[in-house]
């Protein structure tokens, strides 16, 4: 599943509003009291019609016809983020995307396409994440050639103007002391420094604050050499255009873009982050009010256990659906406000997180409560057979209406171009059709149960007193050597 639905899902729907705000792309699937189960059960959802191409010098070029409405939507997006980042490199990925739309060749030369580019219409932005950095330009289908020529320029030309350069490197500090300021902020940065505790920086797209303020222009085109090149890049076109004359464009704009001789990730191979060798519980005391608790695995990663990534998706949308026995038991109980489960995609491990809202009084039962749960994930009645089959069905519906909006849904296709590879994302409903109760058994059995994790607690000292959490609470599991914290 993608990081956004998962963090929409995980936090989004289950804190009230006055309690974090989040901007997302995507919105939360269809819940299965809403649909007909014999309907959906049968229903089949025809995949997205993407037609590709890879140019000689490795450029790879998506295309998702749909002539609804005149608008094209044009995205470049590169291997890169923060699993490219060794702690002294983290957050640049971040710097370069600020950096993307500043000056360039074009720019300098005062070419006429750049004088009227925002009188066009043209909507525009970039996004960094672990696995992946991409920029997009949404316009009118009459101005796709002109959102093409910038996004050469762009990539190809920049030319880090020193005084953008400063204005840019305090944005993104700004942008990561608000994020330190949010006490949710302690919670996802304390699962992220103990679930992948030899590696942290490797996922932390935002960046390290030290790191980007020490950050130079020559550390900028280290990275345009190094990730920004064709063989490390695709090109992602949607809307109201036809494939031949968008490959011929990129052909024309791209093709004498030279490719970078040796690989970047066999230069530069990503690296392995270590099983957790215990448990831990951390309670993290900030001014709130409830109490957060937090529950995070590593879970199946892209091109070693693609089955396991499928069952983790599948097995979530269970979970999540209101007739769930896990909504039931913890929600409809009293015990918590909210809960949810999810599995974030990734090549490079992927996450496994719990995460409820809850109060004081009511927390240690709560966890207690959690893990019960977890414990009975694998009985034979745990879900039913109607239950799996709708859930199957959803997730495909849920594909069919991101779709609706194709300018949002380029976004979806570069997250598993770049996470996943475009063959993997060509075969996902398949794959999630054919998830049986075998291989959600298997993936709760290889990540879940009995494995070691981290838990976590965020509250105020007051709550922590009233609350009486103990470290079995936190990790739920009293046979195994397991450690606790206050923070």
């Amino acid at each position: 599943m993608k990081r956004n639905l998962l963090v929409l899902l995980l936090i989004g729907s289950l804190l009230a509003p006055s309690a974090i705000s989040a901007t997302q792309r995507r919105t939360a699937p269809r819940a299965a009291a809403t649909q007909t189960p014999a309907a959906t059960a049968t229903a089949r959802i025809p995949d997205a019609k993407i037609q590709s191409r890879i140019l000689s010098n490795g450029l790879e070029v998506l295309v998702l016809e749909d002539h609804s409405v005149p608008l094209v939507t044009v995205e470049l997006a590169v291997k890169n983020g923060s699993y490219t980042e060794p702690p002294e490199l983290n957050g640049l990925s971040h710097l370069y995307e600020h950096m993307f739309f500043k000056a360039n060749r074009a720019i300098k030369d005062r070419e006429d396409y750049v004088q009227s580019i925002d009188q066009l219409g043209i909507v525009y932005n970039g996004q960094t994440h672990e696995e992946l950095v991409n920029y997009y330009f949404t316009t009118t289908t009459p101005n796709f050639g002109v959102a093409m020529r910038f996004m050469r320029d762009a990539v190809r030309y920049p030319l880090f103007d020193e005084r953008q350069f400063e204005q840019e490197r305090e944005v993104v500090i700004g942008e990561l002391d608000r994020n330190e300021s949010n006490p949710f902020g302690f919670l996802s940065l304390e699962m992220n420094n103990r679930l992948f505790y030899k590696y942290p920086s490797r996922k932390s797209p935002g960046g390290n604050k030290q790191t980007v303020r020490a950050a130079t222009t020559d550390m900028m085109r280290l990275i345009q050499g190094r990730y920004y090149v064709p063989n490390n890049s695709a090109v992602v076109v949607t809307g109201d255009v036809k494939a031949d004359e968008v490959f011929q464009l990129v052909s024309d704009l791209f093709g004498d873009w030279p490719r970078r001789e040796k690989d970047p990730f066999v230069e530069f191979p990503p690296v392995e982050h270590p099983a957790l060798e215990k448990s831990e519980g951390v309670v993290i005391r900030q001014p709130v009010q409830n109490v957060i608790i937090m529950i995070g695995w590593h879970g199946p990663s892209i091109g070693k256990d693609n089955p396991g990534t499928y069952a983790a998706d599948v097995f979530s949308f269970i979970l999540r659906q209101p007739n769930s026995r896990f909504q039931r038991a913890l929600v409809d109980s009293g015990l918590v406000t909210g809960v949810n489960l999810g599995y974030y995609t990734q090549r490079n491990v992927g996450p496994i997180q719990v995460i409820a809202q809850t109060t004081p009084d009511k927390a240690r039962a709560a966890v207690r409560a959690i893990y019960n749960e977890i414990e009975h994930f694998n009985d034979r009645d745990y879900y039913t057979d109607e239950q799996l089959e709708t859930a199957k069905a959803l997730l495909e519906a849920d594909d069919l209406y991101e779709r609706e909006k194709v300018s949002e849904y380029t976004h979806t296709i570069s997250f598993w171009w770049a996470s996943t590879g475009i063959d993997y994302f060509r075969g996902y409903l398949g794959n999630l059709r054919r998830t049986s109760r075998a291989d959600i058994s298997r993936y709760v059995t290889t990540y879940i149960q009995g494995k070691p994790h981290v838990g976590l607690a965020l509250m105020s000292e007051e709550s922590l007193k009233q609350s009486q959490l103990t470290e079995e609470d936190l990790i739920g599991d009293r046979k195994q050597n397991a450690t606790t914290s206050n923070r």
